[in-house]
């Protein structure tokens, strides 16, 4: 019991320093500026267009009117090398990489003042793994969310040459990760659903709020298909089977992508859900599968989430095939993905995928090299958790030397480019109705949806002799055990909501039978045992702790 209350207390504290941290800050805006973002009455403002460049006409890439590629190309005549290079990464956000939470003076200095790709999971609550969420101001409500990173888009549209604006990125598989949101089951929870038009409608709900809150790019779904049941990340994919994954994949993405609310950026490509004896880590190498295998499970639900959703984004993994590291294939990056399946949008690297070809596979001598194969191979933007100098320096050299070419560089700046004109950015590049953010994200609305979901996730193996439903006038005890039972962190797994309101099984069983059933409770087991993940190789005697349990 003293764990138990223990976490409570570390919740109520976090929950108050919350609470301080926005009553205290002098930059949150009144309550009546977070209604309507009011855009500064600046020259560049005009009734239907944006003077991105600050030249007093209207260029083509400005022109709602002028078609896609005509923009794309107009502006990027206009790019110098800083610029093309800087919208070849991302920026990790606020106290991942990015030090601060709204723009600063100093942001002229930093490389990101000729613009910059993306920013991921900024000011979405997330801090570390065992951290609890982030007290910033910023982070909530929904409203205040929108209001920072609208401030945040104004340097990159007011204070950089050309006014290209970022795109915010952000995870979301089981709603979108953020401090509040809707809080739907694990992706292997809405896979056991089989039920398509739900799944659009969590894509939709998905795509909607973080719209709402500012962000313009959902890396979700997973398309990885479930091979080992031992492997930490099995609660992300939808099931084992290929069909299924392509199915609701599908939904998943047409929900997101509905009006082009978001970007839908599916992951992990390719062969990545099948790492020798569910490992992570170094085990991450030379999964063993044949290339039938590798065809007809993993590659399948890409070809048809691509072919049939049209998926604007590709994260593409870190693992190998075949001795290759997908991440330097111009096989599986260019000739499969975009010449066979059509993909039309931009490909962001899982993590350190970059790096671990020099660092893990080494088939790189360098960080240089490493992002000259990523480039050549058809990575877009590169996207881990260090500063995006340590990619767009050596990646500047490289052009420089005529180590990669113009003619290269612009075809990964082209796909990006489309990307943020298909989702809005050069005509709608600011999240306006504060007040609606407010009013619908985590809405009671969107929590029967989520409701819905979390019954058909529901699998009923047995029932003899009709035990269930149970009939209180008939049972006078009920056993609960297990190490979930009074754990309530089951439902707040990464890459979702971060403290949504949580019942735990145990709690809910006693909120349903009050005094009229006995309730009984016991832990049972550890998860893990004190010497895991050896344990499960090697024989270990139990702990002195472990024997007392």
């Amino acid at each position: 019991m003293k764990k138990i209350r223990l976490t409570i207390l570390g919740g109520l504290l976090c929950g108050a320093s919350f609470l301080f941290a926005q009553q205290t800050d002098p930059r949150i805006p009144p309550a009546k500026d977070l209604i309507t973002y009011k855009l500064p009455t600046k020259s560049i403002y005009h009734k239907d267009w944006i003077d991105f460049n600050k030249n007093g006409k209207m260029d083509i890439y400005e022109n709602p009117a002028a078609s896609l590629e005509e923009r794309i190309e107009d502006l990027l005549s206009q790019m110098t090398v800083e610029e093309k290079t800087c919208q070849m990464v991302t920026l990790y956000g606020y106290k991942r990489v990015l030090a601060d939470d709204l723009p600063t003076p100093e942001w002229k200095n930093k490389l990101w003042k000729d613009g910059i790709g993306a920013i991921d999971e900024h000011l979405n609550g997330f801090q570390q793994w065992g951290l609890p969420p982030s007290d910033n101001p910023f982070v909530w409500p929904a409203s205040r969310h929108a209001w920072a990173l609208n401030e945040v888009q104004r340097f990159f549209i007011e204070e950089t040459r050309l006014g290209i604006p970022v795109d915010f990125t952000n995870e979301g598989i089981r709603g979108v990760e953020s401090y509040m949101a809707t809080n739907f089951p694990t992706q292997l929870g809405l896979g056991h659903t089989w039920n398509r038009e739900l799944i659009q409608k969590v894509g939709y709900i998905t795509g909607r709020e973080g719209r709402l809150l500012g962000y313009t790019n959902i890396y979700a779904p997973i398309l990885d298909v479930g091979r080992d049941q031992r492997w930490g990340r099995y609660e992300e994919v939808y099931g084992e089977s290929p069909y299924l994954v392509a199915e609701l994949g599908i939904a998943m993405t047409k929900g997101m992508q509905q009006d082009y609310q978001v970007a839908s950026t599916a992951k992990h490509y390719i062969a990545y859900s099948n790492n020798k004896g569910g490992r992570e880590g170094m085990s991450r190498v030379d999964p063993q599968m044949s290339p039938r295998e590798v065809e007809n499970i993993h590659v399948y639900p890409w070809k048809r989430v691509i072919k049939e959703a049209g998926s604007l984004g590709v994260m593409s993994s870190y693992n190998d095939y075949d001795g290759f590291p997908i991440q330097s294939s111009y096989y599986w990056l260019m000739t499969r993905l975009r010449g066979e399946m059509g993909f039309r949008g931009y490909v962001v690297s899982d993590s350190d995928a970059v790096e671990y070809l020099y660092t893990k596979h080494k088939t790189a001598e360098d960080m240089k090299e490493s992002v000259r194969q990523s480039v050549e191979a058809g990575l877009n933007v590169r996207c881990t958790f260090r500063s995006p100098d340590s990619y767009v320096l050596p990646l500047r050299e490289l052009i420089d030397e005529g180590g990669i070419s113009m003619e290269t560089i612009d075809n990964r700046v082209r796909d990006i480019l489309r990307v943020k004109f298909l989702v809005g950015l050069f005509d709608a590049p600011y999240q306006t109705d504060l007040k609606q953010a407010d009013k619908e994200v985590n809405s009671a609305e969107h929590q029967a949806v989520a409701l819905q979901a979390s019954r058909e996730s529901l699998v009923l193996l047995k029932n003899d002799h009709h035990t269930l439903p149970l009939d209180r006038n008939k049972i006078k005890t009920i056993s609960v055990c297990g190490p979930n039972a009074d754990n309530a962190a089951y439902a707040l797994t990464h890459y979702g909501p971060l403290a949504v309101e949580v019942t735990s099984v145990l709690q809910g069983i006693q909120n349903k039978t009050g005094n009229q059933i006995e309730v009984l409770y016991t832990q049972g087991c550890d998860l893990v045992d004190a010497n895991w993940p050896e344990s499960e190789i090697l024989p270990i005697p139990l702990t002195e702790e472990e024997k007392k349990k």
